[in-house]
């Protein structure tokens, strides 16, 4: 009984390990449409976005909310292609860093507000599309595996 339970947990795991590129796919397209559909609104709506950057005193309201906005929607659109995944993961990392600093931290009373904040989540998974890279299905790895980059044929 605990054999045939043990073989079936290696076949499952073995299932699991041939479809890990199932999981980075499935985050990047989520994570970048959302993002993308955030933009895209903040882009049609700049004059309203620029007045939440003057009201949260960030400097260059005008410039730092156009290029906040085109960070989203251009970066979320480069997430779902997988395209300069860890690049465009590192910069919108940065945007929500910004995003916790002038403006979320000051209603934060302590360690549990702060994890609880969705832009922590956010930073976090930024985190690990920068550390993880985008997987397997992404132009990422397509152009990598064309121009044979990171393969020991390179050195």
């Amino acid at each position: 009984m605990f054999d045939s339970i043990l073989r079936l947990c290696d076949t499952f795991r073995r299932g699991l390990d041939r479809a890990n590129w199932l999981g980075p796919l499935v985050l990047r397209v989520v994570f970048g449409y959302f993002w993308a559909e955030t933009g895209w609104a903040k882009l049609h709506n700049l004059d309203g976005f620029t007045a939440r950057f003057v009201d949260w005193g960030i400097p260059l309201p005008a410039f730092s909310a156009t290029l906040s906005a085109g960070v989203e929607f251009i970066g979320g659109v480069l997430l779902m292609l997988g395209l300069f995944t860890r690049l465009t993961a590192a910069a919108m990392a940065f945007n929500m860093v910004v995003a916790i600093a002038f403006v979320v931290i000051k209603n934060v009373g302590g360690i549990d507000e702060f994890v609880e904040l969705d832009e922590v989540l956010y930073v976090c998974v930024f985190f690990w599309l920068v550390m993880a890279g985008p997987g397997k299905a992404s132009l990422d790895a397509w152009l990598a595996r064309r121009w044979r980059i990171g393969t020991s044929s390179t050195r």
